[in-house]
């Protein structure tokens, strides 16, 4: 009788705790990863339950298949993209975003919040003349880049825009590391000024996005690129290492000179010279330009930018030269 009585309490706490035990410790078919889930993220943005596959605890990372009740009615992975996206194992699901129009999103570079409407009506004439022994050599020494780039692409604009814009993009990211270091080593805020140039960088990396769906460069200026800002990078983080100042002068002139060749790329192209092709679809989101936007356009929207980080990087030099630093001054945050 007592042995038929502890098999009777064995079967039971078996099928309490069978699960618990045989399924990976307890943990439910979500847990285990399989079937119908659905994250706190798509959950607020009214997304449906999205199938996804997953391996139960100490086993491979690799997808195991399961059978029974738990499994989707079609395996994972096959169905098509527009219909179903596998949620990530982290809770970070790809959010799938529209535009006005209705179409989809399909830039995963930057996002609508991104796009903005250039101000082409700033002064485009705009000159910092050389006040001190810093300012002539920070002008001299992009007086001798520019020869260089005349002399090695003469009047081919399209691969002169991606040589200038790989070179443009470099300052704003090696000021905003400085910047960011300095920030977390001293604890002491960075005025913004970290974020201003990071947006800097960012904005001249679109640019030569932008250029590259126009004109493709050649193997050996793709090979000039990689030495050039080899270069321009380690020169550039030790002269801002040295001196700020001289550093920020130098962009200022160089968005000088980047203003003056689209202007000279701007001409060729009234003159007929260039074809005045479609803009990039790219280049249409991202600066919101009309739908029927040509080069001409995008030229346009790109010497602006240029313009306003001309006026960015003067305005950083002239608040050293003043004997203060950037974290003490607002920096012009969305001022492109």
């Amino acid at each position: 009788m007592a042995q038929s009585a502890r098999r009777v309490a064995r079967s039971a706490a078996m099928a309490h705790l069978g699960a618990r035990f045989f399924v990976a410790g307890g943990r439910s078919s979500a847990a285990l990863g399989i079937g119908p889930v659905r994250t706190a993220r798509a959950a607020a943005m009214g997304a449906p339950e999205m199938w996804k596959c997953g391996s139960a605890r100490l086993s491979s990372t690799a997808a195991t298949p399961v059978s029974g009740p738990l499994m989707p009615p079609a395996s994972c992975g096959k169905k098509k993209k527009e219909e179903t996206e596998a949620a990530s194992y982290w809770g970070v699901a790809p959010a799938r975003l529209v535009k006005e129009d209705g179409t989809e999103w399909k830039w995963s570079c930057f996002r609508p919040w991104d796009a903005y409407e250039a101000d082409v009506s700033i002064d485009l004439t705009k000159h910092h003349q050389p006040a001190t022994m810093g300012d002539k050599m920070a002008r001299w020494t992009v007086k001798a880049m520019r020869w260089h780039a005349d002399l090695f692409f003469q009047r081919r604009y399209g691969c002169r825009a991606m040589m200038l814009e790989t070179v443009a993009a470099v300052p704003g990211m090696v000021a905003g590391a400085v910047l960011h270091l300095r920030s977390l080593r001293r604890f002491e805020q960075s005025g913004g000024w970290i974020r201003a140039l990071l947006e800097e960088a960012e904005n001249e990396r679109m640019h030569l996005m932008t250029f590259m769906e126009v004109s493709q460069p050649r193997w050996h200026e793709r090979a000039l690129v990689v030495a050039v800002q080899g270069v321009f990078f380690n020169v550039y983080l030790a002269t801002y290492l040295l001196s700020p100042r001289v550093a920020h002068r130098v962009v200022g002139y160089l968005e000088e000179e980047a203003v003056h060749s689209y202007t000279e790329f701007l001409r060729d192209l009234d003159a007929g010279k260039i074809d005045d092709v479609p803009a990039p679809a790219i280049a249409i989101d991202y600066w919101r330009l009309p739908a029927g936007a040509t080069l001409k356009d995008v030229v346009r929207v790109v010497r602006a930018d240029e313009a306003h980080h001309r006026d960015v990087n003067h305005y950083a030099s002239d608040i050293y030269y003043h004997g203060h630093a950037l974290r003490e001054v607002p920096a012009p945050i969305g001022y492109h």
